[in-house]
């Protein structure tokens, strides 16, 4: 709907495209350079020996060579050296696949490049993972938190969403041996963050099954391409590694295409001169069982169904070949989360009582997270959140909202406190903030004529709920001192 949008808008504003019209190329430099430095070239191209790095500072060199080999007072002839130049290296590129079946690092097309996976070697963190597969790797961190972590954000037609499921990835420049500042997200990141994001989000449990909001970082360490995929691997291994119930495992594989006329050749796992120069970058993430995201980068004008097809059927090997290395390292998520993640405990309470756990101005909640140091999240209907990664805090907020929210229940016995004494009975409270009234009658098995020469205020004293009448709650020590002496003559009667 919004290419539709912008579409109307462009038309709308009558806006023209500029005409690009290509530089021609010199083709007697051209044939020149080829024959001169075809040979050399392709060395410098060649991977299977040398590491990109030591590759690129060869091509490099060998630019510098070819400018150079002309006079300095030929500016224009210099720039088109280095243009035949460029057009050279893609010539051979593309001439090695099609009509070679070659790769530049010698891999057959459908191979995967060599693969490591390391888990849980970031002891402090919820969950981490090192990915890495070729010269591409991929630091990936988990971090379980509660629904207040939650992240709200702006949709254009939904208008305000909430995302539980946070994926950022991050590309620093010294990850390709550059030097540059760090700022804002670009569209890069955020584009290959949104991708992993998709690949992963269908494989995670439900909020009532594990409550917990999830974000992941990946922390692109090097790259020679298809680093998204690395962050989707990395990522369910993190995820595991953290504990999260994943319903299977995933992993991503970037597939290439070169094609001219009826020639073409689709590669798996492509690397980052296989992305330049080919004509397809199709991404593909899932599970064992299907495809959970995909993404096509295209730079012809289609391809047809047999392509596809083929293209997936070998990106599924290539998955399928990747998870069984994953599960090598880590088949299944951990039985438990970390001793430093947060634990949430769901409990229940009535949506009438809701008021009574927050209090007036949010007074009751604020001191409960104050004393316990849990987080708690109340919810519409009745559902209470606690989080903390102390049982004992966990525990202590629990009793602390029974207690706030419990309701008397008719034949239950209580240890109540007499708050107050009145001439016709007393007030005991049998809950923090509940009250009960044990009247004159109730408070022993024979009639008394004042309440205060039984009871006190602040006596603790076993009572019995013996009826209810809305909110008014009646109570009985008598009852429970008969049932006290039933039990005695029962006891006695059985040692006779």
């Amino acid at each position: 709907r919004l290419c539709r949008w912008q579409k109307e808008l462009y038309k709308a504003l009558g806006v023209e495209k500029r005409p690009v019209e290509p530089t021609p190329l010199n083709e007697e430099l051209v044939g020149e350079i080829e024959r001169n430095y075809t040979e050399r070239l392709r060395a410098a191209l060649d991977t299977t020996e040398q590491e990109k790095r030591a590759s690129y500072a060869a091509v490099d060199g060998l630019k510098k060579e070819v400018v150079e080999s002309y006079p300095e007072d030929q500016p224009e002839r210099r720039a088109m050296a280095k243009t035949c130049f460029d057009h050279l290296k893609e010539k051979i590129f593309r001439d090695d696949i099609l009509n070679h079946r070659r790769r530049p690092d010698g891999r057959r097309f459908s191979e995967i490049r060599s693969i490591d996976c390391e888990i849980g070697w970031l002891p402090r963190t919820h969950g981490s993972a090192l990915f890495t597969r070729g010269e591409t790797q991929a630091m990936v961190t988990t971090t379980l938190g509660t629904k207040e972590d939650e992240q709200f954000m702006d949709d254009l037609e939904k208008g305000e969403v909430k995302r539980r499921f946070m994926l950022n990835y991050n590309f620093p420049p010294y990850s390709v041996g550059e030097v540059g500042r760090f700022g804002s997200p670009g569209r890069r990141e955020i584009g290959h963050g949104a991708l992993a994001r998709r690949a992963l989000e269908a494989v995670l449990p439900d909020d009532t099954v594990f409550p917990y909001t999830i974000r992941i970082v990946s922390d692109i360490t090097e790259s020679n391409g298809s680093s998204s995929m690395a962050s989707v691997c990395g990522g369910a291994l993190a995820l595991m590694d953290a504990g999260v119930p994943l319903k299977s495992s995933v992993a991503g594989v970037a597939m290439g295409l070169v094609m001219e006329g009826n020639k073409y050749a689709i590669l798996s796992d492509i690397a980052g001169a296989e992305d330049h120069y080919g004509d397809m970058d199709f991404k593909v993430t899932g599970t064992r069982d299907g495809i959970t995201a995909l993404q096509m980068d295209i730079k012809i004008a289609g391809v047809n169904a047999q392509i596809m097809a083929e293209a997936l059927e070998q990106a599924k090997k290539g998955r399928l070949y990747i998870l069984d290395i994953m599960g090598q390292t880590l088949d299944a998520p951990r039985a438990g989360i970390s001793p430093y993640a947060p634990r949430i405990i769901k409990i229940k309470i009535s949506p009438d009582k809701i008021r009574d756990v927050i209090g007036p101005g949010g007074k009751v909640i604020r001191a409960l997270v104050e004393e316990t140091g849990a987080k708690i999240d109340v919810e519409d209907d009745g559902t209470v959140s606690i989080a903390t990664a102390d049982s004992a805090a966990a525990e202590a907020a629990v009793n602390r909202i029974r207690g706030l929210t419990a309701e008397a229940e008719v034949g239950q016995t209580y240890v109540g406190t007499v708050s107050r004494i009145v001439d016709f009975g007393a007030f005991v409270e049998i809950f923090p903030g509940t009250d009960g009234l044990l009247h004159i009658s109730e408070i022993a098995d024979r009639r008394i004529r004042d309440v205060r020469d039984e009871l006190k205020e602040g006596q603790q004293i076993m009572v019995k709920c013996i009826g209810k009448d809305g909110n008014k709650i009646k109570l009985s020590r008598k009852a429970v001192l008969r049932d006290e002496n039933r039990q005695a003559d029962a006891a006695a009667n059985s040692h006779e």
